[in-house]
């Protein structure tokens, strides 16, 4: 089974997924972090150097990659891996799709307090800051909607929480010791 794990950047998928593999005993892989292995560089960068539209096509090889190799699995997507309907579809054929929702002034806050984001990843739209995340939350939160088997509040939870409330969400059980 493979668990993925969609949200807007800042919405605590890498974090969460590392708890939640832990729990289950499952490989985790976070899509950008392979992304960024396999390109050379940062995000940033591969958007600067060759725009969204190439960004998109090896997000989308990455995550069909990473989706073939391994049956047990939590994998943090990108926070625009849904945008594809190819890519929602290898999701959901892999297995339950959690979204990781928050408001917009709370990831603003969480993606402001993570010095390496600013680094690596790219204004999206011209405005920035949390009216790029206004704006592109309006856009996604449909597809994230359409896309979640189980949609999980993060404000206010730690990552160990979040996972423990997705574990027993989706019927998940530890593996017996």
């Amino acid at each position: 089974m493979i668990v993925t794990l969609i949200g807007y950047r800042g919405s605590g998928k890498s974090s969460v997924g590392r708890e939640l593999a832990h729990r289950l005993s499952f490989p985790f892989a976070d899509a950008d972090a392979e992304l960024e292995r396999r390109a050379g560089k940062s995000i940033r960068q591969i958007f600067a150097d060759d725009g969204e539209s190439a960004f998109r096509d090896l997000e989308e090889q990455v995550i069909a990659d990473l989706l073939l190799s391994s049956g047990r699995l939590v994998l943090a997507a990108g926070g625009g891996a849904v945008l594809r309907e190819s890519t929602r579809a290898r999701l959901a054929a892999a297995g339950p799709i959690v979204w990781l929702r928050a408001t917009a002034e709370h990831l603003a806050a969480r993606i402001a307090a993570d010095a390496s984001t600013a680094e690596r990843r790219p204004n999206l739209t011209a405005l920035g800051g949390l009216d790029e995340i206004r704006e592109l939350l309006e856009q996604r939160e449909p597809i994230y909607r359409a896309a979640a088997d189980l949609t999980v509040e993060t404000e206010g939870l730690t990552p160990a929480e979040i996972a423990e409330r997705i574990a027993r969400e989706l019927d998940l059980r530890e593996p017996a010791s």
